[in-house]
């Protein structure tokens, strides 16, 4: 039997159908009736025995007889004790059930659901049930997951209850002249432990760093079951999701595939809504790529039920449709078919432009060169908003100036590339499959990222589900490497924040695999220490778990709580390291109150990597602007102003390379606002 891959309909079945805590309550009384017989015993013995020694029995045989008594009196005192232990733990067991009992789904619900899945199977000839069964499949899993996380919090407080228990066979093995055999009850009632394989954990059967609940193999993990870091809920695979079920990153939900997803049963990126597939819809039950409503096929449609791209409306089938259920391209009105028709209700095909100052066939926009176009000042194909250049492009003007998109397929605006989505939220791309804004590269669900399948947001790197990252992986905010998911660390594999180097589960240490805070070293789970496997605070050398009676660990540091040498502050750990709860070396808040770096020669607040000048920055020499607000919110290389990711920019909001305005993405663009290159 394993309940974390059984059926709902078992593992409820087993719960309401068992003979329930009853018994457990039961067995507690017995053990407390014997536990009281045991001691009743034992004060009986040992009056006995006293009245006999006070008495007239005296010399070598009462002398022998009291030595062989008392430790007789000790082991029923002993049984007395472990009988009440016994007790105790059958009651939190018993108490356990019944919490576990109340979580779980009756199988009642779990059965009314699988004869409404079958009902509708059934009845799908046309395929007209297939929403109401995915949204039945949908509660099955929910209920399949209340069941598993139940469970795993039955067998989390049982395991722990068995783990308290003293066999029995340990006190019988003390008694004189008895032999014991091995095969006594050791205590357990099932279940098991593995000690030693994880560092700063808090629950059952973690493997990894600073995980929070049972089950969980990575990072920083809050819930059951997570494979991966950062994750907030239950049975998630990946970084940074939210919610349960969810394979991908930053996603925000339960039962998402993809990344930075808002919703549930989404496949894609950046989808807000339920049951899309594709990217950046809003909406739901959509199929495609930036449709705003709901049951669309295609991409870059407003409406409801479009088959296609960029028609405006509802009901359509074809291409740069504004109205509702018409058939073809460009139409503009209702119920026609065919193209560049205006009007309602009409079926043919439209002038060959049906617009003003058009070059082509069927563009029903104005200043057109191409086919059918619907929009304005376009040169291309199936264009639907106004300036675009390229393919099946359906973005819209947002007031900041023309649309400019370039490429193929995008329904965001001001973007070049392929496929950028999220309607007129998604602004300023540059690559493929975007849906936030600002962004340079591919599949980058959040905003101002240089990368790749980012769900964050002003990201350098690939897969980072949290904020300001330069690197990949990583489920916190402003770190540089990758895999962490704590915040403000230089390194890999940080539950924690504020470390430099790898594996640390607190927060603030210089070195390897730090449980504690403050530390200088390696593998030392106290605090303020400078050295390796100290369990006490405040040591300098190896192995101690005394606490010492000092300020400061290591050599010539001054302030409280520091470790290392030469720091200046508080709680600081590493190497001349100046203001409060910095690791690393020579980093130093620049004006009262900045604190939290790490890396090596950072001024400011909560920096990560090396030579940054301001706060919350993650990379290499990123610098704010010399009369600027100190925040620079900047990951990458050598960027100068505030929120940009990426390299050499020069600017605000910007993404990629050597942009020298604002909101740019792209390569080496002096304009605002712009996507693509060398503008």
């Amino acid at each position: 039997m394993n309940f974390l891959v059984d059926l709902p309909e078992l593992t409820s079945a087993r719960i309401y159908s068992g003979p329930g805590s009853g018994q457990m309550f039961s067995a507690a009384q017995a053990w407390d009736g014997l536990a009281a017989e045991l001691r009743l015993a034992a004060s009986s013995f040992e009056s006995v025995t006293a009245n006999l020694m006070a008495g007239a029995w005296q010399g070598a045989s009462a002398t022998a007889m009291a030595a062989v008594a008392t430790p007789h009196a000790g082991l029923l005192q002993g049984l007395a004790g472990q009988a009440e232990q016994a007790a105790a733990q059958d009651r939190v067991v018993a108490s356990a059930f019944e919490a576990v009992r109340a979580a779980t789904v009756h199988p009642a619900l779990v059965a009314a659901n699988r004869a409404q899945f079958v009902s509708l199977a059934l009845s799908n000839i046309f395929g007209q049930n297939a929403p109401a069964i995915a949204a039945v499949e949908t509660d099955y899993e929910e209920m399949w997951a209340q069941d598993v996380t139940a469970m795993v919090g039955y067998h989390s407080t049982s395991s722990a209850a068995a783990e308290q228990l003293t066999p029995f066979h340990r006190m019988l093995a003390g008694l004189s002249g008895r032999s014991v055999s091995s095969a006594v009850a050791g205590g357990r009632l099932g279940g098991f432990v593995i000690p030693g394989l994880s560092i700063g954990n808090r629950g059952l059967l973690n493997l990894g760093l600073g995980n929070a609940g049972n089950l969980n193999l990575g990072w920083g993990n809050a819930g059951n079951l997570n494979l991966g870091s950062g994750n907030t809920g239950g049975i998630n695979l990946g970084s940074g999701n939210t919610g349960s079920f969810n394979p991908g990153w930053g996603n925000a939900g339960k039962l998402n595939l993809g990344s930075g997803n808002i919703g549930k049963g989404n496949f894609g990126i950046g989808n807000t809504g339920n049951f899309n597939l594709g990217g950046g819809n809003t909406g739901g039950h959509n199929f495609g790529n930036g449709n705003s409503g709901n049951h669309n096929v295609g991409g870059g449609n407003y409406g409801n039920s479009n088959f296609g791209s960029g028609n405006i409306g509802s009901g359509n089938f074809g291409f740069g449709n504004s109205g509702n259920n018409n058939i073809g391209f460009g139409n503009s009105g209702n119920n026609n078919i065919g193209f560049g028709l205006t009007g309602d209700g009409q079926i043919g095909i439209g002038g060959l432009n049906s617009g003003s100052g058009n070059i082509g066939v069927g563009n029903s926009g104005n200043n057109n060169i191409g086919f059918f176009n619907s929009g304005d000042n376009n040169v291309g194909f199936l264009n639907s908003g106004s300036e675009n250049k390229g393919f099946i492009n359906s973005g819209l003007g947002t007031g900041r100036g023309p649309n400019l998109s370039a490429g193929i397929g995008n329904s965001g605006d001001l973007n070049t590339g392929l496929f950028n989505s999220g309607g007129s939220s998604a602004t300023t791309n540059t690559g493929w499959f975007n849906s936030g804004s600002h962004n340079t590269g591919i599949g980058n669900s959040g905003d101002t990222n240089t990368g790749f399948f980012n769900s964050g947001n002003l990201n350098t790197g690939l897969f980072n589900s949290g904020d300001v990252n330069t690197g990949l992986f990583n489920s916190g905010n402003n770190n540089f490497a990758a895999f962490n998911a704590g915040s403000t660390n230089t390194g890999s594999f940080n539950a924690g924040s504020s470390n430099t180097l790898a594996f640390n589960s607190g927060d603030s240490n210089t070195g390897y695999a730090g449980s504690g805070n403050y530390n200088t070293g390696g593998f030392n789970s106290g605090a303020s220490n400078t050295g390796f496997f100290d369990s006490g605070d405040l040591n300098t050398g190896i192995g101690s778990p005394v606490d010492q009676n000092v300020a400061n660990s290591g050599f010539m540091n001054t302030g409280t709580g520091n470790s290392g040498i030469r720091g200046t502050g508080d709680y600081n750990s590493g190497f001349a390291n100046r203001g409060t709860y910095n690791s690393g070396a020579d980093s130093a808040g620049h004006e009262a109150g900045m604190t939290s770096n790490s890396g090596v020669l950072n001024i400011g607040s909560n920096n990560a990597g090396f030579l940054n000048y301001g706060n919350y920055n993650s990379g290499f020499r990123n610098t704010v602007y010399p009369s600027g607000t100190p925040v620079g919110n900047t990951s990458g290389f050598v960027n100068v102003g505030a929120v940009n990711s990426g390299f050499f920019s020069t600017g605000t909001g910007d993404s990629g390379f050597g942009q020298l305005a604002d909101y740019s993405s792209g390569v080496l663009n002096a304009k605002d606002y712009i996507s693509g290159y060398f503008h």
